[in-house]
């Protein structure tokens, strides 16, 4: 086996140069909004449609064994190719809600042969140490996540369209370099081909069926606020009439913080533990939560951001543990096929979260709607107090 020490490193870059795909319609959102003659509820819908994307193809992806059948590294180049085409069809002209709807979905589809096809590939490479190794590699994604906020900003007194066209490009790099560099992981193994049972036989394993449920209460939460961060941002400074914030770099700086979080918990867990790790983590995320609607009527603007830093923090620092107990509980000739149905159940679950909330907020003033958060967190913890869950 060639030295793994530049594997790791390619599978991030990669991984963080695809996943700018995700939030790239949020980087832009009030641009889309006032270009195509949008509604305020269109954040929801257009979220929702690349979360409904990755559920739709990571099902398929599950369903087929695909990231078990072929070579993991050919499947992520050409999802990143496809996710980024679509993903640039939102700069062209005459768009109406359906139709960049239409677009952010098939982005979201191929987002589903980067995101759990990577993890997919670390785990063919790394056995041992694998919760530090995925914390690197879910690292990798929260930067993604939050660089259309950076780009946003950094492209402020230009075209909107650069911040796609960007993330674009990034993705068909990312894809290139993780198909030039990468070969099948000596930990791979083939499955057999179509099987529809293995979708469903993983969860027979109490271990893994608690792992999961674990990852689904952390899931209700994260993305619905990762979507809502500027809007947290936005709800502070109407109710403090003297405050400006710069809400696209405050909001890459609230998301992409939570890719040193997810480093450091996956060396916090070779100390305590990945389930002791990710509990004590899911429980501060809970009590962000809880404590939201407190820290808006506080007049110090400060505290606000530092208190909307560490729940960016905590929110995704469980994120790598979760997907490490998954992985270790699935069968070895499956883990793909595993990963990948996990993800499709956590992504259809944000998006019961990202409407519910949409639907409040635009129906409410109140900041005491984002106390519903807190509900996936409180399941989580309930799955991961069972005992057998190591």
């Amino acid at each position: 086996m060639k030295s793994s020490k530049y594997i790791l490193p390619i599978i991030v870059i990669s991984q963080f140069c695809c996943t700018s795909l995700w939030f790239a319609g949020n980087g832009v959102m009030p641009n889309l909004i006032e270009n195509f003659n949008l509604n305020d509820a269109s954040i929801g819908y257009l979220t929702s449609a690349v979360q409904f994307g990755f559920i739709s193809g990571t099902f398929i992806f599950a369903l087929f064994t695909i990231a078990d059948r072929f070579s993991p590294s050919k499947v992520f180049f050409i999802s990143a190719i496809l996710g980024a085409a679509f993903n640039l069809m939102c700069v062209l002209d005459n768009q109406t809600l359906v139709s960049l709807m239409s677009l952010r979905f098939l982005t979201g589809f191929f987002l589903a042969g980067i995101y759990p096809v990577g993890m997919k590939i670390a785990t063919d490479y790394y056995d041992k140490g694998l919760g530090k190794s995925l914390g690197y590699l879910v690292g990798a994604l929260v930067l993604g996540t939050a660089l259309p906020h950076l780009l946003k900003d950094l492209f402020a007194n230009s075209s909107w369209k650069h911040v796609l066209i960007a993330t674009s490009l990034l993705s068909i790099f990312g894809g290139l370099l993780l198909l030039i560099f990468i070969k099948d992981g000596p930990f791979s193994t083939k499955s057999k081909g179509f099987n529809i049972s293995s979708c469903f036989n993983v969860f027979k394993n109490i271990d893994f069926r608690k792992a999961s449920f674990g990852y689904f209460g952390h899931m209700w939460e994260l993305y619905t606020f990762w979507t809502f961060v500027p809007v947290l941002l936005l709800m502070y400074q109407k109710l403090h009439h003297n405050i400006v914030f710069n809400i696209p770099l405050l909001s890459f700086a609230i998301i992409g913080v939570g890719s040193i979080s997810c480093i450091l918990s996956g060396y916090i867990s070779e100390k305590l533990g990945v389930k002791k790790t990710a509990f004590h983590f899911l429980l501060l995320s809970c009590l962000c939560c809880l404590l939201s609607p407190l820290m808006f009527y506080q007049p110090n603007k400060t505290l606000f951001i530092i208190f909307l830093i560490f729940w960016g923090m905590v929110v995704i620092a469980d994120s790598p543990l979760f997907s490490t107990l998954v992985a270790k509980n699935a069968p070895s000739k499956n883990k793909g096929t595993a990963l990948t149905i996990v993800n499709c159940i956590g992504f259809a679950i944000t998006i019961i979260s990202i409407q519910l909330l949409t639907t409040l907020q635009v129906s409410s003033t109140s900041s005491f709607i984002f106390m519903i958060l807190a509900i996936g967190p409180i399941f989580g913890l309930l799955a991961l107090k069972k005992k057998s869950v190591s």
